[in-house]
């Protein structure tokens, strides 16, 4: 018995051996890390800009592109055209263009050059234009059509203002009879001029923004926004006297974004208004 029992004691103790073998081998080998799952984020989706409007659409559709007058033979693609006052070439030469294109000339200058150096290279540079369109209809009650011819400024600068000549047939010849310039798309530019009760139509882009003789245009104080996009655009009537364009009624500012909205009259009055009544 007592054999029997060591061998069984015997046979425990082997166990327990290879037991301790089994968890030390257990315990020494590395574990293995786990493998990094990165999470998936959304990538942002580019959404496309917005599309710019073209703000010149009336202006070239195909309203007052016709007439029966004789100044309708006049080619003013090839022409000369005088600039207006404050916009006049050093050497005081006109416009002439080619084809309806003339190219300004730019000549550069810095703060450190010498004044006469600087002087004779300003007195190279020659504004630019383009020809844009020629419109047909009759404001001065002869009965014949006038012309008015749209060109743009060109410059070696990022603007666009317009200049819009009028031009009346006498004795089979186009006379000049006045020119007005506009602003820059948002900032004054031409939306539209054509004729409504023998009167001339102008819509300007910008909040009351109106003719203030041919040279230059009217501004609310503060009426600033992105020179691409305007959000609002003026119309103005203006009669022929013989001599320029007067101004005629009210002036009406139209809300591009909410075309039903009623026209504010007269905008710079009112703003003027509120602008005592907080003093």
């Amino acid at each position: 018995m007592k054999f029997v029992g060591a061998g069984i004691l015997f046979a425990f103790l082997l166990s327990l051996a290879g037991c301790g073998d089994s968890l030390q081998t257990a315990e020494n080998k590395p574990s293995t890390p786990a493998t990094f799952q990165p999470s998936s984020v959304p990538q942002p989706t580019a959404s496309p800009s917005p599309a710019r409007p073209n703000l010149q659409s009336q202006l070239l559709d195909d309203r007052y592109k016709k007439t029966n007058s004789p100044i309708g033979a006049v080619d003013f693609k090839n022409y000369s055209y005088p600039l207006p006052h404050g916009w006049q070439n050093p050497d005081g030469s006109d416009l002439t263009l080619t084809n309806g294109k003339l190219d300004p000339v730019g000549a550069d200058t810095d703060i450190g050059m010498d004044p006469d150096e600087a002087a004779a290279a300003k007195s190279q540079r020659r504004i630019g234009a383009t020809y844009v369109t020629t419109r047909y209809f009759d404001v001065t009650g002869d009965g014949q059509d006038e012309a008015f011819v749209v060109l743009k400024i060109e410059t070696f600068g990022s603007a666009v203002p317009q200049i819009v000549y009028v031009f009346s047939d006498v004795q089979d010849k186009p006379e000049l009879i006045w020119y007005f310039r506009t602003g820059d798309r948002a900032d004054g530019g031409l939306k539209d001029v054509r004729p409504e009760n023998g009167n001339m139509v102008v819509e300007l882009y910008g909040q009351d923004r109106f003719l203030l003789g041919g040279i230059e245009t009217s501004k609310i104080t503060d009426d600033f926004e992105q020179i691409c996009c305007p959000t609002h655009f003026t119309r103005s009537f203006y009669k022929w006297n013989g001599k320029n364009f007067q101004l005629q009624g009210k002036r009406l500012t139209f809300s591009i974004a909410d075309p039903k909205a009623p026209p504010v009259e007269n905008m710079a009055e009112q703003v003027e208004k509120q602008k005592g009544g907080k003093k």
